[in-house]
This record gives C-alpha cells, structure tokens and sequence, in this order.
C-alpha cells in the first residue's frame, strides 16, 4: 500500500463480512475477529477517514449472542480509530435489528442505513477542500418497498428510485464529492457459490448506468472482489466462504475522493483506488484422483493445512476414504466420488429387472460401493432378509377398517 500523499478524503470499502457463517461446519468467528483486528490496523496506518460496509453484515437475522458481540467489539474499535463508519443493511440482515439505535449511534459516528426513505440521507464529512456526502443504500427487495419510493416492483425500479433522490439531494449540493454503497446484483458481477440468490429469472440484475453520477460506488452482494467499472466495484467477502472462491484474493479498497474527482463529461464517477489485501486465514485446495495417488503425491504437500474439497475417482470406492484422508489433508471438508470408467447409460429399472431379493440388494451394493459383495457378504445380505421375512411372517398384520356401511369381519377362527 502507498502511503497516504494524496490530498482529499480516503475511504475504506468492505462489504459481507457474514458474521456467524461456519464453512462446511467448521466455526469462522476467530478468523472473522482476526479480519476485524486487520481491518483496525489498515485504518489507522493508512489514516482513513470513514470506513463504509455495504451490507451483509451478520449470516442471519438472528445472529447468536457471541456474533452480536463480535460486531459490538469490531464497530468500537473502528470507532476509537476517529474514523466515521457508514454500514447497509444487506439480504442477510435483517434491517430492523441492524438499524436498531440509529440515531444514537450517528452522534458516536455509527451512521446505519437500513430503511429505504434513508438512502439519500447523507453523513456529510468535510476536509480542507470541501464536503464529502456518504449515501448507503441498505438491500432494498422490491415487493417491500416500491411503494414506500413509489416506484415499479423490481430491482432495477426500486434501485432507480433510491439513486434518483440520491442525485437529487446532490444537486442541492454543488461541488460536493460523493459515494454511494449500495447492495445488490448489478449486470457484469460474477457470482460464487455461497451468495444468496436475489434474482428471479435474472430480473434481480439491474445495470451499472443506475449508478451515474457519483464519484464512487460501493456494492456489496458478491463474494468475489471486481470492478465492474473503474470507480464501481464490489469489496467481496473478507473470507471464502465456499470453494468456489478458492481462487480469490480477498481484499478491501482504499478510495481516495481527492479535490480533482469529478464525473467526467459523460457523467461516469471516478475516483483513486488502491488494493488492501486481507491476510488469509486458511487456504482452500481442491483436489481430484485415486485415493492411493493422493496420498502419495508429494507434490500436493502444500495442501497438508488447507481446507481440502476432494473428488475421488477410484473405480471401487475405497474403505474409510475419510478417514485415510485425514491422516494426510487433516482439514478435508468435503469427499465426494466419481469413479472412472464407462457409466451404465441403463435405466435403474432396466438394470434390476428380473432379479431376486438378494440380487437385487448385491446389485444396490456394487452400485454404492462400486465393487460387488463376495462371498462372506452375500450370505451375510441372504441371512439378512431371511430373518426379515420370518418376522414379517410372525408379526399379526392390523384389521384393515371397514368400508362406509360394511360390517366388520372378524378374523378366521374368532367366535
């Protein structure tokens, strides 16, 4: 990072922190809490005047207790830096709870924005070369509020509608630098696994020309870091949080909003950008053979710490695949198998047609297992279904009820 030389306000854009998310079940609030210590440390070495969070910040609605107070030490830290903080509301928040003490809050420098009629409510900061006006727009989902902005029921008219009144209380400020964080799908965002789908049928996209003039946009929404235009981008997620991401960077922006920017003559925001790269916590591998070959690779030796996804590929499924796994890739989170080798391209009721009880189990073992029972096993699946059947046969089957006006029939041998 370089240092900070230029003249004006620099801002500090992240965004899905998801507070309270676990990766394939394994907990992430001590690496969430790191991010947060990185996030401090950035701020105050790089002399950030206003950190903004474009929403998603809890997992949930109903974040647990230790998340909450998680989120508590993370805000009060920043806030003990001197720097303003600016957080939305996103799609994994719920805006209400989030929003909770927002007045209060914006007198210790914690400006919320969660309620849709807030989103052209600037927090106004001011540096030798005039104001600089901050607009968070919190997720915004259509059939909730396009009557509140009185707008079309859509992305794109509810997102319209909030950039409309943001450009119109800009007016009433000329000169005035601006930022806008917003969270949503904006067209030419690639997405990952682990996003919350917003869209129905694609209409949850909405383009990049929603967002003309200001000087910077903030999006939150997608996990992976990229700038849809130079002065519009989308910080990501500071931790992978599916495998998708595996090949990510994560990182935050520096944007600095200097006295010289200004839209251009066709009315597109720009503003200075620099990279912060967020310290990795645990890297991800995905890993593809025969379990034999993994295990002896000595070339996949850098994957021994990571968070392992493997993909086995042996044409008889191997006994305690998992377990094996582990001794080497002890952090292996996800196993599935493909096995190699022509597939039967036969229905599943062409292939058991005909056959006995017992074959039929075999047939379902060599299926799973990709190699059929010997000996030992079959007669352990025929002594199987022998004793099923002794006791389907000892055990009295219920009267069936009778039939609307038919009288009961009484057992054979009953008097």
């Amino acid at each position: 990072m370089a240092a900070h030389n230029l003249p004006g306000m620099r801002i500090l854009h992240t965004s899905d922190w998801h507070l309270g998310r676990s990766f394939h079940r394994v907990g992430l609030l001590h690496a969430q809490a790191a991010f947060l210590d990185h996030l401090v440390d950035v701020v105050r070495a790089e002399k950030v005047d206003a950190v903004v969070v474009a929403g998603d910040v809890f997992d949930r609605a109903l974040p647990s207790v230790d998340v909450v107070q998680l989120l508590d030490y993370g805000l009060d830290r920043l806030l003990d830096t001197g720097a303003k903080v600016l957080v939305t509301s996103g799609n994994h928040d719920s805006a209400v709870r989030l929003g909770f003490g927002g007045r209060r809050s914006a007198r210790a420098g914690l400006h919320l924005r969660t309620r849709a009629p807030d989103s052209s409510v600037p927090v106004l900061l001011s540096d030798d070369h005039g104001e600089v006006a901050l607009y968070g727009i919190p997720y915004l989902e259509p059939s909730l509020v396009a009557d509140v902005l009185d707008c079309s029921r859509s992305h794109q008219g509810v997102l319209s509608a909030a950039m409309g009144a943001v450009r119109a209380d800009l007016a009433r400020r000329p000169g005035v630098r601006s930022l806008v964080a917003a969270h949503a799908f904006v067209t030419g965002g690639v997405a990952s696994e682990s996003e919350r789908d917003i869209s129905v049928g694609g209409v949850g996209a909405v383009p990049v020309s929603v967002f003309e003039g200001v000087d910077y946009v903030a999006l939150g929404h997608l996990h992976g870091p990229q700038a849809l235009a130079e002065s519009v981008r989308y910080s990501g997620s500071p931790l992978p949080y599916s495998f998708s991401e595996r090949t990510h960077r994560k990182r935050s922006w520096l944007v600095d909003l200097d006295i010289e920017s200004r839209g251009d003559s066709r009315g597109l925001p720009r503003a200075r950008v620099e990279e912060v790269e967020t310290p990795v916590h645990r890297r991800l591998a995905s890993l593809r053979g025969r379990l034999e070959d993994l295990l002896a690779d000595d070339a996949l030796r850098e994957h021994e710490d990571a968070f392992c996804q493997v993909v086995l590929t042996d044409a008889v499924r191997p006994r305690d695949p998992m377990e094996r796994l582990r001794r080497r890739f002890p952090h292996t989170l996800s196993l599935s198998f493909e096995p190699q080798g022509a597939a039967d391209e036969r229905s599943y009721a062409a292939r058991v047609e005909g056959l006995g009880d017992l074959d039929l189990c075999c047939s379902f073992v060599a299926h799973v297992r990709g190699e059929a029972p010997d000996d030992e096993e079959r007669v352990l699946l025929r002594d199987a279904l022998e004793a099923g059947r002794v006791d389907a046969a000892e055990t009295p089957k219920p009267l069936s009820p009778p039939a609307a006006g038919q009288r009961p029939v009484a057992e054979e041998g009953a008097a």
